[in-house]
């Protein structure tokens, strides 16, 4: 892997591909994405297929109201750019974050909720003679359902996380902690003794998700 020295970039390039690094762009030979086919990917590609299919079902001003609303929609930012959703991006991104919290599609565009701030905190990992427990402190109710993503246990020393995968929505927090072991264990197994778990949570209504935010713990020795 060589730091890259040129202009920002980012994406495939022929043989090689360019993506930031914990010092700046770098520059790795372009290898074949692995494709397990978890039960978990083809839920996600089949969201995507079924929303992309159901856009040219609607009717012609269903369609323009979702193509102007995109229009007001920047995508996220990328190497410091961005820029206007499509309304095809922004049909499926809307109802494919409803499909993943178990909500109906919609065929017109829901109005921006004005988010309160996510009330989940800290996560936090113990171990009691090998029985791993991971819970989140959430001092008080989500005004709106929460997505809970994960990576998968990594070295200890990782401090910036690679890959995130939906674990499933947030359970209800009793005495301020939401229990999500069951979450983890289901997508990954139980965590091996010191190594790291990042989550992310991003608050969802009517589709539209706010800014994520990220905890991380290592899994202590019994």
């Amino acid at each position: 892997m060589a730091k890259v020295s040129t202009e920002p970039r980012s994406g495939k390039r022929g043989t090689v591909v360019i993506l930031d690094g914990p010092y700046g762009q770098v520059e790795r030979p372009r290898v074949p994405v692995k494709n397990p086919r978890t039960p978990a990917q083809q839920t996600v590609r089949g969201n995507l297929a079924r929303m992309a299919a159901r856009w040219r079902t609607l009717k012609e001003e269903q369609r323009a109201a979702w193509i102007a609303r995109a229009r007001q929609t920047p995508s996220r930012p990328r190497l410091g750019q961005s820029g206007p959703l499509t309304g095809l991006q922004l049909y499926i991104k809307i109802n494919c974050a409803r499909a993943a919290i178990g909500l109906d599609p919609v065929d017109t565009p829901p109005d921006p909720p004005k988010f309160a701030s996510n009330p989940v905190g800290a996560l936090t990992i113990t171990n009691t003679d090998g029985d791993i427990a991971i819970q989140l402190k959430v001092p008080r109710a989500p005004a709106h359902p929460v997505m809970v993503l994960a990576t998968a246990p990594c070295s200890a020393g990782v401090s910036r996380p690679r890959r995130f995968t939906l674990l499933g929505t947030l359970p209800a927090p009793t005495s301020g902690v939401s229990d999500i072991t069951g979450l983890c264990v289901a997508r990954y197994g139980v965590p091996p003794v010191r190594t790291r778990i990042f989550i992310r949570t991003r608050q969802v209504a009517d589709g539209w998700e706010d800014l994520p935010k990220e905890t991380t713990a290592v899994v202590p020795a019994a």
